[in-house]
């Protein structure tokens, strides 16, 4: 059975390197890259594109604001969060973590219900900066 692509959009840095490939292999369409450079995402929450499954916040290319007014966003939409680094590793182990793997039994399981990836997620002890949130 063929599992329907998730919709992100990426919120920090100026390039994504090789994290596009990476996401495809998970799945994962990048349906929007933004950089957080312009002021005014520091000001108010923007509206997210429509049919976003996921945000992707690189937080080592975010200032806080920024990351804030994000996170607001996608929670008012009722969209998950995902908080990494910007690198193939760092992102590959948050994807692991949060139940984006693709050999991970909870991934249906976890798309079905966002909740339960959230727990799942604290289970499997979320560090380091990454997390998830629905």
């Amino acid at each position: 059975m063929a599992q329907s692509q998730v919709s992100a959009l990426i919120v920090g840095a100026d390039r994504l390197g090789n994290i596009p490939d990476l996401l495809r292999d998970h799945n994962i369409a990048i349906r929007h890259h933004i950089s957080g450079r312009d002021p005014s995402h520091q000001k108010k929450a923007p509206a997210l594109p429509s049919g976003t499954d996921l945000v992707i916040l690189l937080t080592d290319f975010l200032g806080h604001n920024v990351m804030k007014t994000f996170r607001l966003a996608a929670q008012r939409a009722g969209i998950r969060v995902l908080a990494c680094r910007r690198s193939v590793c760092s992102m590959q182990q948050a994807l692991d973590q949060c139940g984006y793997c693709k050999a991970c039994p909870l991934r249906e399981e976890n798309m079905a219900h966002p909740v339960a990836a959230r727990a799942s997620c604290k289970r499997r002890g979320a560090q380091g900066g990454l997390a998830l949130q629905a």
